[in-house]
């Protein structure tokens, strides 16, 4: 079966929240989940799936334990052709950073060569008060690429 690097953002802990529920779900497939809380560029293995699941704060930015990543990435601009990763974000859609540090990422990422796979789930937490279920729901569908 597959390797899966969680990575999160998170600044309330709700990001950590969905990790678990999914390496929970993940791990029920077969299936072997590595959670990363403090992500470090140079210790995160490029050969595993990264699913990156990280909330927006303030106006848009990324939360204090993912910035130091992001830094490194925009800073390193490494080669990342061999990677495949995924993306959850979580944010409020009262503000107009919906979901912004997700999709920053996944831009970031894409730029430097990475292959996303399948679709980035955008988790509004003004409306869906318990996020791992809306994980939960996309991981149903997702996990078919984790097979094929």
């Amino acid at each position: 079966m597959s390797t899966i690097t969680l990575i999160t953002g998170s600044t309330l802990g709700g990001a950590e929240y969905v990790a678990d529920h999914v390496a929970e779900l993940l791990t029920a497939q077969g299936h072997h989940a590595n959670i990363i809380n403090q992500p470090q560029l140079a210790q995160l293995n490029q050969d595993t799936l990264w699913l990156i699941i990280c909330s927006t704060h303030g106006a848009g930015d990324y939360p204090d334990n993912f910035m130091a990543f992001a830094n490194a990435l925009n800073q390193q601009q490494p080669n990342l052709k061999q990677l495949k990763f995924a993306i959850i974000g979580l944010g409020d859609s009262n503000y107009d950073t919906f979901c912004a540090a997700a999709k920053n990422i996944e831009t970031l990422l894409t730029q430097l060569g990475a292959t996303r796979v399948g679709e980035r789930l955008d988790i509004d937490v003004s409306i869906t008060p318990v996020p791992e279920d809306a994980a939960e729901i996309w991981f149903e569908d997702w996990q078919n690429y984790l097979n094929g």
